[in-house]
């Protein structure tokens, strides 16, 4: 099994392997996609690179299909996260992962992100919540999304 190489990646190893993810949009956010209200789809975090980087590939039925590379600059207190997924879209995020919780977020003019994650004590679920801003000040409930470890 590979694991981290890079030591400032270490504490994600709990975030490797297969889980099954579950979206739930939040009402406002269900009207403007529409079809079913939650939505199950894998995620598979792998290591690349021999351990250097960490790789989120996620999606199917209904979810879009996304990959995440993260990696860190050992002298920064946080990650960096390049995202692009089938719709086209592409983004940097900054994200920190300690104590259990996992944060991502991005601040960009008209639409800004964030998410916040828990780690289960067993390390094998991690329930969150995205939200939105068209503002930076005002957010609002995007999505609830939960993983559960498969293996």
């Amino acid at each position: 099994m590979v694991r981290a190489t890079n030591p400032s990646l270490k504490a994600l190893e709990v975030l490797a392997g297969r889980w099954e993810m579950v979206l739930r949009w939040s009402p406002k956010t269900h009207e403007l996609v529409g079809g079913p209200a939650s939505v199950r789809g894998d995620a598979r975090f792998d290591w690349i690179e021999d351990g250097r980087a960490l790789v989120l590939r996620q999606g199917g039925n209904g979810a879009p299909e996304a990959s995440w590379v993260i990696g860190r600059d050992e002298a920064a207190d946080g990650y960096c996260v390049l995202y692009a997924d089938s719709r086209g879209i592409s983004r940097i995020y900054e994200m920190t992962f300690a104590g259990g919780v996992w944060r991502i977020w991005r601040n960009a003019a008209g639409f800004s992100q964030r998410f916040e994650g828990r780690v289960s004590v067993d390390g094998r679920t991690i329930d969150g919540r995205w939200e939105k801003s068209t503002d930076g000040q005002s957010w609002e409930r995007d999505f609830d999304l939960t993983y559960v470890k498969a293996s």
